[in-house]
């Protein structure tokens, strides 16, 4: 019988932003993050600060009423520990320490007024624990401030800070489209960070940058409602960005219902400025990141070698411990297909290769679901699973192979036509041969530990064997034949099962 799973101290970061002020609780400090409170209150703190140099009173009020419901969320969820930092709006109003002091006597804890550099880098380190092997420039567009920052791999080089956030750009200009299209032109001009660009990803990071990516996905009936790794060629994005502008510019931002309505009117801004980036960047693709300044500051606090991790396996890790009948079961199949890959001589990337093993932890999480529907809710869960380290079309490789594990490989039993487009036809067959193993593999094992270390593969000319040692050559059956041979046709082999 498994273990009850010890349950981790909780952490959470409350983030005063110069747009909203939001309490994000996460189940434990770890390389892949899980959420299990997130709340946020639109305040607009920073909507005067460029002009008036102060908070405004009513954002204040509203903002302190917000803390005062978030620590008592904290109490209430008993979470183990609390970090609270403050951006833009906080850090350039002359009435910001005695808000940070007021707000710090609520909430129980130091806030950490950001700088803009330290806030760059915490986004870019953000990106490092949500993308895999990020190379490109990091744009965290908050309320009251955009930072651009460069990153490759695990390497972060110094951010700027520009004036630039969405209510600061509005204040600025007074509301006129035409001023703020100046501004972003001339502080955008020369910024080294962007030169260094050219051909690269930009990775767009910020509530507002999302709403526009969530328009997008819903206007081109994208079929993943994943915000985070959308990525769009720039030259896709800046033409959607320039559509945006002209409906703003024909009041026609309004009933757009897939934003909240304070958002709305700051769409426009975020818009010129992605457009302008892409303008001067002149990026590759532009890849939307929901993590940023929170998972880059929980991020840079874990040890050295829990960074070094890959975010991906720790959360398929996680859920196989969590869903999985058994967790060891996983990790020997990771084994297993490891040696099969060796013998049939299958050409793998890096990618290939991590991919496949996040598949093999997550081949079993669907056991409980009744098994005419488990196909399909693997498929859902995988698809729509809240972690990082994985593209889109990962995401499908990963949802498909464990689908087919699932579902089986005939043609009636097909997952739905727009999954299956998110990834080119090469990776729906490795997908396939992938389930196939995984059926061969749980069918031999009953997915408990110790018996697939007691079978090997053996190649000889076009044959595949599968060896069974003498105390395992009572699982030997016809299913298990049968679904071997299978196997082995898909990697061009015939196949047959062999009693040692």
């Amino acid at each position: 019988m498994k273990r009850p799973r010890k349950r981790a101290s909780s952490v959470a970061v409350i983030d005063i932003g110069s747009n909203s002020v939001r309490l994000v609780v996460y189940e434990s400090m770890a390389r892949s993050l899980t959420t299990i409170f997130n709340e946020k209150a639109l305040c607009g703190l920073g909507r005067e600060v460029q002009t008036t140099g102060l908070l405004a009173p009513d954002a204040v009020a509203k903002a302190l009423t917000s803390l005062r419901r978030f620590r008592a969320l904290c109490r209430v969820m008993k979470v183990g520990r609390v970090h609270a930092i403050a951006t833009a709006a906080c850090r350039d109003a002359s009435n910001g320490p005695d808000f940070i002091a007021r707000a710090e006597r609520i909430c129980g804890c130091p806030i950490e007024i950001l700088s803009g550099p330290r806030e760059a880098q915490l986004s870019a380190l953000g990106v490092v624990s949500g993308v895999h092997n990020p190379d490109g420039i990091v744009g965290d567009l908050g309320g009251g401030s955009l930072e651009l920052i460069d990153v490759h791999g695990n390497r972060v080089r110094r951010g700027v800070t520009l004036r630039l956030g969405s209510l600061a750009l509005q204040d600025i200009s007074h509301k006129s489209l035409k001023r703020a299209e100046r501004i972003v032109r001339n502080d955008l001009a020369d910024v080294a960070q962007l030169k260094a660009g050219r051909g690269r990803t930009f990775y767009a990071v910020g509530g507002t940058w999302r709403a526009l990516a969530r328009i997008h996905i819903v206007q081109s009936g994208y079929p993943l409602g994943v915000m985070h790794g959308y990525s769009l060629p720039a030259a896709d994005a800046l033409d959607f960005a320039q559509r945006l502008r002209r409906l703003a510019s024909a009041n026609m931002l309004a009933n757009i219902e897939v934003v909240a309505d304070a958002r709305r009117p700051l769409l426009t801004y975020a818009a010129l400025v992605l457009e302008y980036i892409i303008r001067v960047a002149k990026p590759k693709t532009i890849v939307f990141s929901t993590f940023g300044v929170r998972e880059g500051l929980l991020y840079a606090m874990l040890p050295q070698a829990e960074r070094s991790k890959d975010g991906l396996i720790c959360a398929a890790q996680t859920l196989n411990e969590l869903l999985s009948r058994s967790a060891r079961h996983a990790e020997e199949l990771i084994e297993w297909t490891d040696r099969l890959v060796r013998v049939v001589r299958l050409k793998e990337t890096d990618e290939d290769r991590r991919l496949r093993h996040a598949a093999c932890l997550l081949s079993d999480i669907g056991w409980r679901v009744h098994p005419d529907h488990r196909g399909e809710q693997t498929l859902n869960l995988i698809t729509n699973g809240n972690f990082g380290s994985i593209s889109h079309q990962g995401r499908a490789f990963v949802a498909l192979s464990v689908f087919y594990r699932y579902a089986g490989l005939s043609e009636q039993n097909e997952p739905p036509t727009v999954i299956r487009e998110l990834v080119p036809p090469a990776m729906i067959e490795r997908a396939r041969l992938l389930g196939a193993v995984f059926r061969v593999a749980h069918l031999i094992s009953a997915a408990r530990p110790g018996v697939l270390p007691l079978t090997h593969f053996r190649s000889r000319g076009r044959k595949l064997m599968l060896v069974f040692e003498h105390r395992m050559v009572d699982l030997v059956a016809d299913r298990v034949g049968s679904r071997f041979k299978q196997l082995a046709r898909l990697v061009g082999r015939s196949g047959s099962i062999v009693r040692s």
